[in-house]
This record gives structure tokens, C-alpha cells and sequence, in this order.
């Protein structure tokens, strides 16, 4: 194992940020590619390794050029790393003017939602690591699940997982067939909590609640919930059955949710969906 490289407790090789070398260009930088920048740069790498391709850059990023990064630089040459993050759609337009940086050796890290490994070599080239990263990114509390093609390093793979680590956990599967299921479960699933606390609050309000008051309890009981269940060691079914009483008010809710037309048929329709969806996106 190579200089700066350690083991975590799946046995993937991992570096931190600070051991990175080369160059890292991030193409996009919008909601999601400014998160990853602004979670590289709190994670300590150094602004000027950073080479920022983005047509429309945002107040934020356009401020981090006093700190050391470069945008829109004409002279990049050929990098150690290409994190692609414009919109899928816009892909094989970009990637057009995204090759001449790629070497046969250049780490190229796609967090594009539908845009397999295949298309990625075929355009881009490099070594390539597709990943499917979620929105509470933003905050440090994502979930990225990643898949390298079989020409990927120990090192390289090591670059990925401290660049997507910076914004939350990392689960690496070695079957991209996975990665439809992974964008509807982690990918999408935000929408569907914060429908939660939409469907949550209106419910409220047919029970007789003020708006501001249902909408306040809904937020903050999902909120809340969810940070229970990231610093709670119990299984989510075990949180459930905590708050439940025999004959209570809990238990006579989820009577409705757990029907046999309930909650768990439903969401997995959904899931679903969203999945074949992901499968007609694939390109």
C-alpha cells in the first residue's frame, strides 16, 4: 500500500485529502459541485490544486478565486483527477472540451445521475469512478455510493473515496447494475423525506391545526427523527417500536400506515419508478 493510504473497515485503501497530488479540475459547479469544493477545501486540500470549469459560477465560487483555485483556467494541461458534475443532459457536449484534460492515468470521478461507466470511457476516457451522491451533501451529511471500472487503482481508488468522503459516508459495490436501485433509495430519497414533512404538516391542518404550528411540528419532528437515527445505535424498526405504545395514539396510526395497501407497498412502488426510470436514463 502506498504512501498516506490506510484501511477502513471494509478493507478499501483511503487517503486523506491531504494526500492528494496533481491537479483536480471539477467540472460543474453547481448545488452539488459546490458542496464537494466547499468540502475539500473545510477538509484541508489546497486551493490551488483546484481548476474550476464552469460557465456560470455562482457569487460563492467566484470568491474562492482570492483563495487560490482556478476558474476557468485556459492552460489546466492534463490533470490527476476529473470530478464531472454538469447536468447528465449536458454531458457529451462538455465532454468534448473535458477529453483534452484526460490522460490514460487521470482519475476521472462522475457524480452524474444516469451516466454509466461506459459512456464515461467512450467520452472522457481516463480511469473512471462513477458515484451517486445525495443532497444533504450540502451539510456534510451525505451518502455517496460509488462503483470503479476494472482499470481503477488502489490509489485511485483511494483519491475518489477522500474527495466524495468530504461531504458524508462512502459505500463502494462493485456492480453498477446496483447504481438504479442506489439512485432511488439515497439519490431521490431526500424528496421523499421532505414529502414527508409536507404530507405530515397538511395533515395537521385537517386536524385542526394552524398552519405555521403544523407546519413547525412536522419540520422539526422529521428533523429530529432523522438525527435520532443517525446518533442512535438501534435499528429504525426498534426506534419505531420505542415510541409505540400498546392501544396508544402511535399504535392506532400506524395501524393505517402498515396496512397491507400502507406505507411499506407504496414506497416500494416508488422505488420502483424511480428505479426503471434510472434504467431509461442510462446511457
Amino acid at each position: 500500500m502506498g504512501p498516506g493510504l490506510r484501511r477502513d473497515d471494509g478493507n478499501i485503501a483511503v487517503s486523506n485529502l491531504q494526500d492528494i497530488t496533481g491537479t483536480i479540475a471539477l467540472a460543474g459547479a453547481g448545488k452539488m459541485g459546490g458542496a464537494m469544493l466547499t468540502g475539500w477545501l473545510a477538509g484541508g486540500l489546497d486551493p490551488k490544486q483546484v481548476a474550476v470549469i464552469e460557465p456560470m459560477p455562482s457569487a460563492e465560487i467566484t470568491a474562492l478565486v482570492a483563495k487560490g483555485i482556478r476558474l476557468n483556467a485556459r492552460d489546466v494541461g492534463t490533470v490527476g483527477t476529473l470530478v464531472v458534475a454538469v447536468k447528465p443532459q449536458s454531458f457529451r457536449e462538455a465532454g468534448a472540451l473535458l477529453k483534452p484534460l484526460v490522460s490514460p492515468t487521470t482519475l476521472v470521478v462522475s457524480i452524474m445521475a444516469g451516466t454509466t461507466i461506459a459512456s464515461l470511457s467512450e467520452i472522457c476516457g481516463g480511469a473512471v469512478v462513477r458515484a451517486m451522491p445525495n443532497t444533504p451533501a450540502a451539510i456534510g451529511r451525505g451518502i455517496t455510493v460509488a462503483v470503479p471500472a476494472n482499470d481503477v487503482s488502489a490509489a485511485q481508488r483511494a483519491t475518489a473515496d477522500a474527495l466524495l468522503r468530504a461531504t458524508g459516508s462512502v459505500e463502494w459495490v462493485d456492480d453498477e447494475s446496483l447504481m438504479d436501485a442506489v439512485t432511488a433509495v439515497s439519490g431521490s430519497g431526500p424528496a421523499y423525506i421532505f414529502l414527508l414533512a409536507e404530507e405530515l404538516a397538511r395533515a395537521g391542518i385537517a386536524a385542526g391545526l394552524p398552519e405555521q404550528l403544523a407546519m413547525k411540528l412536522a419540520r422539526e419532528t422529521v428533523a429530529g427523527s432523522g438525527e435520532l437515527l443517525h446518533r442512535s445505535d438501534l435499528s429504525a424498526a426498534t426506534l419505531r417500536q420505542n415510541v409505540t405504545s400498546p392501544g396508544g395514539t402511535t399504535a392506532a396510526a400506524l395501524s393505517v400506515l402498515m396496512a397491507d395497501d400502507g406505507l411499506q407497498q407504496l414506497m416500494i412502488r416508488a422505488v420502483a419508478a424511480a428505479t426503471a426510470r434510472s434504467k431509461e436514463l442510462a446511457k
